[in-house]
């Protein structure tokens, strides 16, 4: 190393609502900070490529594969990951994202290894769209493409992204 180079950094970052605070190393991943340093296993880590979108997580609300940034790239940002889907009940429990909620109810998970970057993808698919309108299959086919399952076929988890759509739109229009 060159004298005076960084080779650790403190980062404060804001996960699942919660403002955190770790030294890391300047080169290791998003997920390696979330898993390792910050104790959150929810995200996995599949292909190490981005191909895969099992470490998939929100970064400033965004759909964003894990293993292709850098946790000090996350400094001062927000970071969403499969555990900060749900929200409080305001009784001690939590209430899951219909996402979450559609996902148990349609059977959309065999190993669960691709789940939370599923999970994490469509839910922020469907906060950022029109709650009001039906969802298309083309739509459906655009939150799931990006994350890869070995296990399902797909089918249910498709299944799920238009349960959970129509949860919302239920929601939306009462």
């Amino acid at each position: 190393m060159t004298p005076g180079t960084d080779t650790e950094r403190t980062i404060s970052v804001v996960v699942n609502g919660v403002p955190r605070e770790a030294t890391v190393p300047v080169r290791r991943l998003l997920s390696d900070v979330l898993r390792s340093d910050l104790g959150l296993t929810g995200t996995h880590v599949g292909c190490e490529h981005g191909v895969c979108g099992a470490c998939t997580v929100l970064l400033d609300g965004q759909p964003t594969r894990s293993c292709l940034v850098l946790g000090v790239q996350a400094d001062g940002h927000r970071v969403t990951t499969v555990e900060g889907l749900s929200r409080s009940d305001h009784r001690g429990g939590q209430v899951l994202h219909p996402v979450q909620e559609a996902f148990r109810e349609c059977h959309a998970l065999q190993c669960g290894f691709c789940t939370p970057g599923f999970l994490t993808t469509i839910a922020a698919g469907l906060d950022a769209r029109d709650a009001t309108q039906p969802i298309t299959d083309a739509e459906v086919d655009e939150l799931v493409g990006g994350n890869l399952c070995r296990c399902t076929g797909y089918a249910n988890i498709r299944k799920a992204c238009r349960h959970a759509a129509e949860a919302m739109r239920q929601a939306a229009t009462r």
